[in-house]
């Protein structure tokens, strides 16, 4: 069955009758899940049979925000908790090997916990690379300051979500850790010259350019674009993502309905497929922009559509796998980290 280029939320734990009208409609490519969406996990996993059933396709794409830390959309009682990025970074700063072992191990348990619920797709990893004086919105998210570093975490952190057959979204390319302003709320500009970004901010996502899907920062760059945000821009998209970087997966927006955005939403849809994103996400669950972003979404089709389907082939069966042994040796681990930074 066709479908729409574009990814939505829902507005709670279970579909009204007018959500389930609209998947019916519009077709939408996959859906992404947030904590209002959360209950307890019998109740996960029927949200997303229903999601599925409505759009009647068995494998749609069920996304979800699960990094550990601040951004953790699944969480106690009923889900563990898991550590920020910046963990994993400490650790590869006392041994390289225990940096990477913890975050395949923790991207591996993660992973275990979303395919128990049906969930085939985590937003995950980051590979912004912050700087002194940056907005705090990545903060301790990131794996650390040096790009190297930085992709050789994330990288293990894909291997274990891979493992665990859940797909990853490489985010936010090409680079959110120069922002000086929390996207959802206004738009950052970053000023710095072109040459020392490809050494840096661009250079964590450049080893990782073979990832299936990865999500845009709404950031402005003005040594390449001063108008647009990488998002909404075609130079960004063009020139620097799939140029300088050399990522040819599935792009997605991050949120649209963000309001680092400027325009309706109906206006910022339209901006980002000009601009050569491939899918669109909207993710509050609000009906009425939900039917705006439809209204100005294609079907899937083309290069955007050979992009998608060679994503979700990527996916692999979960291998075996001892979720008591390896949540003992991650914690083992965390416990290391913090012994060194105390």
């Amino acid at each position: 069955m066709s479908t729409r280029a574009f990814i939505t939320g829902v507005s709670g734990t279970e579909l009204t009758a007018a959500e389930r009208d609209f998947i019916r409609a519009e077709r939408p490519w996959g859906f992404i899940l947030f904590k209002r969406n959360i209950g307890t996990p019998v109740q996960v996993a029927s949200l997303v049979q229903e999601l599925r059933g409505v759009a009647g396709a068995a494998d749609a794409p069920v996304l979800i925000d699960q990094e550990g830390g601040r951004v953790q959309r699944l969480g106690p009682p009923h889900w563990p908790v898991y550590p920020p990025g910046a963990v994993f970074g400490k650790l590869y700063d006392i041994d390289s090997a225990l940096g990477l072992t913890a975050a395949r191990l923790s991207a591996r348990l993660i992973a275990a916990d979303l395919a128990d619920l049906g969930i085939t797709v985590d937003c995950l990893p980051l590979a912004d690379v912050p700087v002194a004086g940056a907005d705090a919105v990545i903060g301790n998210r990131a794996y650390g300051t040096e790009p190297a570093k930085v992709a050789a975490i994330a990288r293990a952190v894909t291997d274990g979500l891979e493992q665990g057959g859940v797909l990853p979204v490489l985010k936010h390319i090409p680079g959110h850790g120069r922002a000086t302003a929390d996207t959802h709320f206004r738009l950052p500009t970053v000023d710095t010259p072109g040459d020392e970004l490809e050494r840096t901010d661009f250079a964590a996502f450049k080893p990782l350019a073979d990832l299936p899907m990865a999500m845009t920062a709404h950031v402005v760059f003005s040594a390449f674009d001063p108008a647009h945000p990488a998002t909404t821009s075609a130079t960004m998209v063009q020139q620097v993502i799939r140029g300088v970087i050399g990522f040819q997966g599935l792009l997605m927006s991050d949120d649209v309905s963000m309001n680092a955005l400027a325009g309706t939403i109906t206006e910022r849809t339209r901006s980002i497929f000009a601009a050569g994103c491939d899918i669109v996400l909207h993710c509050n669950g609000n009906i009425e922009e939900m039917h705006e972003v439809a209204g100005q979404t294609p079907e899937l089709s083309g290069k955007a559509l050979e992009r998608a389907n060679r994503a979700l082939a990527t996916r692999k069966a979960p291998q075996p796998f001892d979720r008591t042994v390896a949540r003992a040796e991650l914690d083992a681990l965390i416990a290391q980290a913090n012994t060194a930074s105390a």
